[in-house]
Order: structure tokens, then C-alpha cells, then sequence
């Protein structure tokens, strides 16, 4: 079996210049962190708040912290001293409480605005009208700590792989069209989309950030 550092290599190597990887290490302990840590690994995935601040107490504090599961505004506190991107925005409440803890930790918390683009029932996520919605709201620029640098997307669970390649099509053509809305509280420049089955496909389709777990750690 391929080692953690072999199978980070191997991912990087595979990488567009541009993509880079987020390691997927929700429910996985500290130390195995350390050995992803120890062969380059920078930034971590955990997708339950209580998991990332405990890890966080314990590993090194040049590692960048990602949010990337469903967040539930009444933890948005425990992460906002360090969290350094959060992207699963769901709704504009959340993203007014994120701002809300923002403010009280002197800070300014990149988010991403997740999308709806897969064909299944059980993910969550914004529609492309409420994207709109949300970056077009006058309301935006008061929430003066929180930066929208870009948007997250979840594609299908499955084997066709025409199917995924079109949703991450048209999350990058969404992401494409956001850079036209002029509005300081947004940059549009990451695109996070792709996991362990299929990062290779959006990295072509132009992703920015991949995250993946076990085709690094191995299933769990």
C-alpha cells in the first residue's frame, strides 16, 4: 500500500498548475494529519467544526484550516479566531453570522458561495438564482468581514463521467459569469470543486482547489 507522502506527490504531480489540493481529513486522528503534514500538506478539509478547532489546538499553526462541510451558524464562533476559508455558504444568514463572529475576532473570513449543481437529492447547496441573489444583495457591502472569493460545488455520484464534466462545466461558467458583479466584499478566484474520484476531470475543467481524502488516506 502507497504511503500518505507517496500518494500526495503523485496527486500534486498530476495537477494542473493552478489547482491545488485540500487534504480531506475529517475523521481522521492528529498524528495521521502530521505524516500528510509532514510530506507538504498545507491545507485541511474537515467538515465538523468541534473535529477542525480540536485538531487545530494540537497541530502545527501554519496549517490552513478549509471548512468544507454543511456548517450550522450557531458554530460559526468556535472557528472564526482561525478558519481560513469556509466553502459550504449556504444562505445569506449564514454568511452574516460568519461575518458577525468576523468582526469580533478582527478579522476578515473568506467564504465560498456553495452551488447546487449535483443531480441527487441530498446535497446541499445554493440554486444559481440565489447565488445571484445573495451577490447582488445592496446588504453585501455591510458585511464588511467577509470576503465571497469564489464558489464550491458537489457533483453527482457517479460513474459517468459526462454527467460530472457538464456540472463542473457549469459551475465554472457560473464562477465565469460572478466576476462581472463589482462589489468590494467580492473577488472571484477560487473555484472548488472535485473530490478523490474526480479531481483529475476538475482540475481540467478549471478548479482552483480539489478536496481530497481517501485517495490519500484510504478509506476509512
Amino acid at each position: 500500500m502507497s504511503s500518505i507522502a507517496e500518494n500526495i506527490a503523485r496527486i500534486e504531480k498530476g495537477l494542473k498548475q493552478e489547482t491545488r489540493l485540500v487534504a480531506v481529513t475529517k475523521t481522521k486522528p492528529a498524528e495521521v494529519l502530521l505524516e500528510a503534514y509532514q510530506a507538504g500538506a498545507r491545507r485541511f478539509g474537515e467538515n465538523k467544526v468541534q473535529e477542525m478547532v480540536a485538531k487545530s489546538e494540537e497541530l502545527p499553526k501554519d496549517i490552513e484550516w478549509h471548512m468544507i462541510g454543511h456548517l450550522q451558524s450557531n458554530k460559526v464562533k468556535y472557528m472564526a479566531p482561525f478558519v481560513s476559508l469556509i466553502h459550504s455558504i449556504d444562505s445569506f444568514k449564514l454568511l452574516k453570522e460568519v461575518n458577525k463572529e468576523a468582526v469580533k475576532n478582527d478579522r476578515v473570513i473568506e467564504c465560498l458561495l456553495q452551488i447546487y449543481i449535483a443531480s441527487e437529492e441530498t446535497k446541499f447547496g445554493l440554486s444559481e438564482d440565489e447565488a445571484k441573489e445573495i451577490v447582488t444583495s445592496p446588504e453585501l457591502s455591510d458585511l464588511t468581514n467577509i470576503k465571497i472569493v469564489g464558489l464550491m460545488g458537489m457533483a453527482s455520484n457517479t460513474d459517468d463521467t459526462e454527467v460530472v464534466r457538464a456540472e463542473f462545466k457549469g459551475l465554472k461558467n457560473l464562477f465565469e459569469s460572478f466576476k462581472q458583479y463589482e462589489n468590494p466584499r467580492i473577488e472571484m478566484r477560487e473555484l472548488s470543486m472535485g473530490m478523490s474520484g474526480d479531481y483529475l476531470l476538475a482540475a481540467e475543467e478549471g478548479s482552483t482547489l480539489v478536496r481530497v481524502g481517501s485517495a490519500i488516506f484510504g478509506s476509512r
